[in-house]
C-alpha cells in the first residue's frame, strides 16, 4: 500500500539525486597513457559516485570538438528529453535520434579511476597526450588544450555575452 510516508521518501529521493548532485567545475589538465587511459580527476570522482550508477556516458560534443561525459542518470535524462520532441514515425527525427546515440557510448572506471578512451575519438578532438577536463555544471567536457584555448572568450567577450544572457532571463 502506498502511504503518504512511502510517497514522500521517493519524491525525497528523487528531488535529492535531481537537485543536490555536486557541479562539475573548473578545469583540470590530465595526461592520457600510451593505451589511451586517464584518470578522471579526484573531485570529479566523488561528483560522479553521489550518481547511483558505476557507469559514465562518453559522446562526441555535437557543437565543439570535444567529448563530453554524463553520469547515467543525467544521461537518461537527456535521452528522455530529446525523445519526448521526436516522431518516431519521422524519418528525419529517426536519423537524428540514430546518429545522437551513434556517436555516445557507455564508460566504467577502472579501480584506479581511469577510463579508457577509444583512439578513434581522441582523434575527433585533436588529443595527443595532454588534455583538458571542463566542468560544466551536470556534466564536463574532454578537449585538447589547444582547441580549448582557441575556443575560449575574452575576459570582455564573455562579461558581455554573460550580462546579455542574464538580462533576457530577468525580462522574462
Amino acid at each position: 500500500m502506498w502511504g503518504i510516508s512511502n510517497i514522500f521518501t521517493i519524491f525525497a529521493a528523487d528531488f535529492n539525486r535531481k537537485w543536490c548532485m555536486s557541479t562539475f567545475i573548473g578545469n583540470i589538465e590530465g595526461r592520457l597513457d600510451e593505451k589511451g587511459r586517464i584518470f578522471v580527476p579526484a573531485v570529479y570522482r566523488k561528483i560522479l559516485a553521489e550518481d547511483e550508477s558505476k557507469r559514465i556516458v562518453m559522446r562526441r560534443d555535437t557543437d565543439n570538438e570535444c567529448l563530453m561525459f554524463y553520469p547515467e542518470s543525467v544521461w537518461n535524462e537527456k535521452v528522455e528529453q530529446l525523445r519526448q520532441t521526436l516522431d518516431e514515425w519521422d524519418p528525419e527525427d529517426q536519423l537524428i535520434l540514430m546518429q545522437f546515440m551513434a556517436d555516445a557510448e557507455y564508460l566504467e572506471m577502472d579501480g584506479q579511476g581511469r577510463i579508457l578512451l577509444q583512439k578513434k575519438n581522441l582523434e575527433t578532438i585533436g588529443a595527443q597526450q595532454d588534455v583538458l577536463f571542463v566542468g560544466m555544471l551536470n556534466r564536463f567536457a574532454l578537449w585538447a588544450p589547444e582547441k580549448f584555448a582557441e575556443k575560449r572568450l575574452s575576459q570582455t567577450e564573455l562579461a558581455a555575452r554573460l550580462r546579455a544572457k542574464m538580462k533576457k532571463k530577468e525580462d522574462k
